[in-house]
């Protein structure tokens, strides 16, 4: 039986965010019948709490019966934790609980940031094969219970590179990380090591190549896509920081330079989910005024794209609801949806 069958009660709603290309409303109406709705979560568990939780948070996604796929934004354990690969089966047996397909794109705390002595001192590009290996042995379909067929770039080593297409709206998960883009130096040393900045490179350009692809096949019907959903860990426009210096960003920049000239020509919304600075916010970063354009060095703004950070950390009691609007004027409602645990 599909999952957008069941009839499992979910948890009670909140506030409902309704984003269209260029901002933010509130509204209370529930989804129609006739919508696809995806759920978003990231930066979870972290901490013992949160991992003896997170079934729970599983089940409760489960149980909601408007959620017909899962993504996970990456970060799967606290930056201060052992990278180790029971803990990573741990929450591979979590994953696979999931009724839904799910995607997932990881995060820095489970490779980049796992040469830290707290985290087991490994080198970061063992614990990435590692990842790859546990999280993603079928390239080409998704995780979870109901497994899907998605596009990857597994050929040219990234099988966590996806896209998939839904209710008219082109998706991309980006394997794109905090820790500026896994640039930062490792322990011991004080720059990148060559085979640390080989990975960023070909990592980017892989990235960059699925943008261009994504928005390409979202216009190239009679018919553009509805939308364009991009998923990601990192926050490449942390308002948490409130002195961002270039060198800690610089390995974002041609992503962010695409991402605005992709944006601006395609015209449609385009949304930008990410984790990584833990507190939700919803904002659109390369809109015309935006500090973000002069500090990337983007000449085209694009205020068609709206960004939303999903909550995260040892402070998480929520996921996101998010549905695809079949008409009008705004594309994707977005709705918080309290852990019940």
């Amino acid at each position: 039986m599909k999952r957008w069958q069941r009839t499992a009660c979910g948890a009670a709603m909140a506030a409902v965010l309704v984003l269209g290309g260029t901002g933010t409303a509130l509204a209370k109406e529930k989804p129609a019948k006739d919508t696809f709705t995806f759920a978003v979560i990231g930066d979870i568990p972290y901490g013992d709490a949160q991992i003896a939780a997170f079934p729970e948070v599983v089940d409760q996604i489960n149980a909601d019966p408007a959620v017909q796929l899962v993504g996970h934004l990456g970060d799967i354990k606290s930056g201060s934790s052992v990278c180790g690969d029971a803990y990573f089966g741990t929450i591979r047996t979590q994953f696979d609980r999931f009724a839904d397909p799910l995607v997932y794109t990881p995060g820095d705390n489970e490779w980049t940031d796992c040469h830290r002595p707290n985290n087991g001192g490994y080198n970061p590009l063992e614990r990435l094969a590692a990842i790859r290996k546990v999280f993603f042995p079928r390239p080409g379909r998704t995780l979870g219970q109901d497994a899907v067929k998605v596009d990857s770039q597994a050929e040219e080593g990234l099988p966590e590179n996806v896209s998939y297409s839904r209710a008219g709206v082109r998706f991309a998960a980006l394997h794109i990380v905090g820790s500026n883009n896994g640039l930062l130096p490792w322990t011991g040393s004080t720059a990148p090591t060559p085979e640390q900045a080989a990975e960023v490179r070909k990592r980017t350009a892989a990235t960059l190549e699925l943008l261009d692809e994504t928005f390409a096949a979202a216009t190239k019907d009679e018919k553009k896509s509805r939308a364009v959903v991009l998923l990601t860990q990192a926050d490449m426009f942390d308002p948490t920081v409130p002195n961002p210096q270039f060198a800690d960003y610089s390995s974002f920049q041609p992503i962010v330079r695409d991402i605005a000239a992709r944006s601006a020509a395609y015209g449609g919304p385009v949304y930008l989910f990410n984790g990584d600075s833990h507190v939700y916010n919803a904002d659109t970063p390369l809109a015309p005024g935006s500090p973000w354009l002069g500090f990337y060095g983007v000449t085209t703004p694009a205020t068609n794209l709206s960004r939303i950070t999903v909550d995260g950390s040892t402070g998480v009691d929520d996921y996101l609801r998010v549905t695809v609007n079949p008409t009008g004027a705004q594309a994707l409602t977005v709705t918080k949806v309290p852990f019940t645990g």
